[in-house]
C-alpha cells in the first residue's frame, strides 16, 4: 500500500510529462507536412520533376525550371536504371 503513495504521483508526473511534450510538438510545427516526406521517398533526387512534385504535394505553385545554357541539354536522356 505504501507504494501506491509514490506509484500514482510519479505516474501522474509522467503523463503530465507527455501531454507537455505532445502539445510542444504540435506547437511547434513538427505534425504540419505529413504527405511531403511520404512522396519523397517516391522520386530520384536527380529527377527534375521531384521538385515540381514536392510543390504539388505541399499546394505551392511550381517555379519554372530555367533552360541550361549548353547545346546537351536539349537533347532527351534515358532514365536511370
Amino acid at each position: 500500500m505504501p507504494a501506491l503513495y509514490v506509484m500514482i504521483p510519479a505516474a501522474l508526473l509522467i503523463v503530465a510529462v507527455a501531454i507537455y511534450i505532445f502539445f510542444w510538438a504540435v506547437d511547434s510545427g513538427q505534425y504540419d507536412d505529413l504527405d511531403g516526406p511520404a512522396h519523397s521517398v517516391l522520386f530520384d533526387d536527380q529527377d527534375p520533376q521531384h521538385l515540381a512534385a514536392m510543390e504539388q504535394a505541399s499546394g505551392h505553385k511550381p517555379e519554372a525550371h530555367k533552360p541550361q545554357p549548353d547545346a546537351e541539354a536539349n537533347v532527351e536522356k534515358p532514365p536511370h536504371a
